[in-house]
């Protein structure tokens, strides 16, 4: 009985090994859209020395340019300065089908005291649970790495957001008509800030 003891041993080595998974496979490639609000003739909101179509696509240039990440795929709906329909805009995100949606805007009103970003979803999307949940993470990962506040989650029945057959947020990166958001999104250095956390948080989607 003694002589069967090693052979056992060996045996049940051998069967946990084979039990054991090795990760050989690649990692999961994200495909992401970033839709530029306005452009062209639509300016978006303005002030006195900047407007939405500009600072939303300068921000978008920078999410494109600091992508490093071989396994994520940028899309942009529109490319420099031109008019784009919401629906152009919906149908080319509808024949990508990609992994996310990010719509980038800034608000404007009357109030000038009101400021701070804000994250939309739509509850006629019929991704609506994903876009949520992702919004969520979204708002969390701004609050972490910038320091422009941010209103919990929204919904709103935005075109895009409806129309989008797949997980799409929305995001009013803060308001024109507020003298610090405004400093702060034509700001350099915050706009790379911005950016940078929307890379972060794409090349972390699962």
């Amino acid at each position: 009985m003694k002589k069967a003891i090693p052979f056992f041993l060996t045996f049940a080595t051998i069967v946990s090994f084979a039990f054991v998974t090795t990760n050989t496979g690649k990692s999961k490639h994200i495909n992401v859209v970033i839709d530029a609000g306005h452009g062209g003739s639509d300016f978006g909101a303005t002030s006195s020395s900047s407007n939405e179509k500009q600072i939303v696509a300068q921000i978008t240039d920078k999410i494109k340019f600091l992508n490093k990440n071989e396994n994520v795929t940028i899309h942009l709906t529109r490319i420099g300065d031109q008019f784009l329909s919401l629906s152009d805009r919906s149908a080319l995100i509808n024949k990508i089908k990609p992994d996310l949606v990010l719509s980038l805007h800034i608000n404007q009103n009357a109030n000038v005291a009101k400021s701070g970003m804000e994250f939309y979803v739509a509850t006629e999307s019929i991704a609506n649970e994903k876009s949520n949940e992702i919004a969520v993470e979204l708002r969390n990962k701004f609050i972490r790495n910038t320091t422009i506040k941010s209103s919990e989650v929204k919904k709103a029945p935005f075109y895009i957001l409806k129309k989008s057959e797949v997980p799409a947020v929305l995001v009013e990166l803060g308001y024109m008509s507020n003298l610090d958001d405004r400093e702060y999104l034509t700001n350099d250095l915050e706009q790379n800030k911005i950016a940078a956390t929307i890379v972060e948080f794409i090349s972390e989607l699962k």
